[in-house]
Order: structure tokens, then sequence, then C-alpha cells
């Protein structure tokens, strides 16, 4: 049977992909070090559980309101407050099942066939896939190394047309981990407010920042920007929620309403127990948070010092997340390879050491390991890189 064009032109995703790749070879036997996963190695606190499961043994296992539980949003709306110190009504958020769902909610609900994206390059793997499937263009817009992957205001606003209907900025990034400054941000913004340009914030890996870094929402600079702003975030990676699915988006009225009507037909409503598990999350201890930050941070010291030390590696050091992407272009040639694709293979295959080429980022030249693992296991990849690069280096 012939399937739709919308999804024949799809693009697998390279994380899952590799992902799969090395569980294959795990199941075989082989002593497989996966670095490609993009979640928290660290379990769900322990108050989150315990309050999914009294939510289990109260009956809140029922169909909940579409756009997510009124407490929800009320605890949604003060983290806002909180953290950024901006206010939303709760007909201004939808809960989610996870933030990729709020993200391809609101594509769906955006674009028409045609309508452009700006993506900045390099990006999140599923950013030009789900605007495909809303029958919108992708629109790339390289992040330079040498300016750390960001794009600048003149690069935005040389990219929009008539046709522009937003553009992505997700800070911290993925794959990268660099942020964007303030200042960098409400230089974005103006372009976006002068063109009428939606700023589409995805903001999943606030809480994971190293080094004396901050996270800025562009929402926050100011009221003009916060309504020009649809805010995507969630507790997949703040809180090692990651299969829990809850994510979120807030911004414009018109909009929320219209993803929560779309949701009504899609998904009903994000998981019941997982709503009250992330009431907990947000309303409970923040000190597991805090501890799996530190420990990311610990990790990102020592192994940055010891990637950068590899034959042909160069690597902008990343200021949040849990990523390193190196770029590695040298290494392949210095090892006799035709791609960086060709090389992951044969890391894969020889040192069992799964990595994620850049290439599914937009960024051919680089690749990116996750340091969402033990160190143990993220020094001995390292070591195990470095045997490949000596046995083949010519």
């Amino acid at each position: 049977m012939k399937l739709a064009k919308r999804v024949s032109a799809l693009t697998p995703s390279s994380t899952l992909a590799i992902t799969a790749k090395a569980k294959e070879l795990k199941a075989a036997g082989h002593d497989v070090i996966g670095l490609g996963a993009g979640e928290p190695d660290f379990n769900t606190p322990e108050h989150i559980i315990e309050a999914a499961e009294a939510a289990m043994k109260e009956g809140h296992t029922k169909y909940t309101p579409a756009g997510g539980l009124a407490t929800l949003k009320e605890a949604i709306i003060k983290k806002f407050e909180q953290d950024q110190h901006i206010q939303y009504a709760a007909n201004q958020v939808i809960v989610c099942s996870g933030a990729k769902h709020a993200l391809y909610t609101l594509f769906q609900v955006l674009l028409d066939e045609g309508d452009e994206v700006i993506i900045p390059t390099p990006y999140w793997v599923s950013y030009p896939e789900q605007v495909k499937l809303a029958e919108g263009t992708p629109v790339y817009v390289e992040g330079k190394e040498q300016n750390h992957f960001k794009i600048t205001p003149e690069q935005l606003e040389s990219s929009i047309t008539e046709r522009t209907k937003a553009v992505i900025i997700n800070s911290p990034s993925n794959p990268t981990g660099v942020i964007y400054s303030a200042g960098e941000l409400k230089a974005l913004g103006e372009v976006c407010l002068k063109h009428d340009v939606l700023i589409v914030s995805d903001e999943i890996y606030e809480k994971l920042v190293y080094d004396g870094a901050t996270h800025t929402s562009i929402a926050e600079l100011s009221p003009e920007l916060k309504e020009q702003t649809i805010i995507i975030n969630g507790v997949s990676k703040s809180h090692s929620m990651t299969g829990w699915r809850i994510g979120y988006a807030a911004g414009n009225v018109d909009i929320i309403k219209a993803m929560t009507n779309l949701a009504s037909h899609s998904t009903s409503n994000p998981t019941s127990i997982a709503q009250y598990g992330t009431i907990a999350a947000y309303e409970g201890s923040q000190e597991p948070v805090e501890m799996m930050r530190t420990a990311f941070e610990e990790r990102l010291t020592i192994i940055y010092k010891k990637l950068v030390q590899l034959p042909g590696f160069s690597c902008v050091k990343p200021q949040g997340a849990f990523y390193l992407f190196p770029n590695v272009s040298e290494a392949v040639k210095m090892t006799g390879f035709s791609t960086v694709d060709d090389w992951v293979e044969a890391i894969l295959e020889e040192e069992k050491v799964a990595l994620v080429p850049g290439s599914g980022f937009g960024a051919p030249d680089n690749v990116r390991l996750s340091y969402a693992t033990s160190l143990d296991l993220v020094e001995k990849a390292i070591e195990r890189i470095e045997q490949f690069m000596n046995r083949h280096m010519k």
C-alpha cells in the first residue's frame, strides 16, 4: 500500500538509529558504550514516584482535560513566576505528552503549506521533520562554529521572507550545549518583532547549566517579546522524567486554544498519573535537580579536557545540556575515512562506542556524544576512541 507523502519524506532519527544499533550489538554480547541517548542516567526523584503511586491508589486514573489538569497548570504558572518572573493565565498554558508533542502540535496549528520556519543549525533532529509534517518549509541558518554555533541578528533578518512564520531558538542547545545571552536574545527578538515572526523558544534544558552560566528566556526580556513567544518546556531533562512524557507550551491564547482543540482529537489528554507526578516535581524539593546538575557539571569538567586532547578533535565547550559536539573533520581525514558517518560506524563496529553523527543535526563535520552516563563509562569511551585513532592514523 502506498503511504502518504508526508511520512515518505521523513528522515529517520539519527539518535534513535544509533541507539538501536548499539542495543543490537549489546544484545549479541558485545561490551557497548552508548553515548547517543538524550536522557539523564538518574532515576526519577523518589517524591515524584510516590506522588504518582498515591495518585493511582486515590483513583486518579481517568481522563483529564485535554489541555492538562488545572492543578498542574497552576504549578507551571508558579514555576514561570519564580524562575522567569513572567505571568501566564491558565488559558495560556497547555500540557502535552512530552515537549516533542507540544512542538508537533504547535506546528500543526501554526503552519499552512509553504509557510517557512527558520531553524538555526546545528538543530535538534526533530525540528525540520515536524515542520515538514505540517507542510511547512524548514529554512536553515548556519550557527557558525566560530560564533559558538549561534546565529546573529543579521543572519536572521536576511533569512526572513513574506512566508516566514516562526524561528526556533533552543537555549541551552541540543546538540551543542551553548546558551544565548540575554543581550543576544534581545537582539534576535527585535528582529522578530520588526517582522512579526513568532519565536518558538525551546527551553527544555534550562535547569542544566554550568560554570556559572545562567539561562534566560527570551519571553522575560520585555512584554512585547513575551507576546511574540511560545515557550516549550517540560520535566523530561530537568527531573529525569523522560519516560513520563510530560511537556508544555505557554503563550498566545489563540494558539494555545488551537493546540488544545487539536490535542482533544489526537491524544485526548496527557497521562493522568504522570501529570500528578509532575505537580510533585514542581511543588516538591528541587534538591534532586541540583544534585543531578552538579554531577553533570563535574563530568563535563573532566571529560571536556580529555576530549580536546584527542588528535584531530576541536570542541566548543558547552555551557548547558549534557552533550559535547566536537568537530572531528580533521580526525576523520587523519584516519583515512571519507565521511564522519563512516568514521562513526567504524568506531561502533571496532571499539563498540556509539556516537551520533552530526549530519543528523545539520552539522556533518561534528559528532554528538552524551555525558548523561557514568563518568567511568565516558572516560572508557574516550580511551577506546583514542585507541581507534592510534590504530588508523596514517
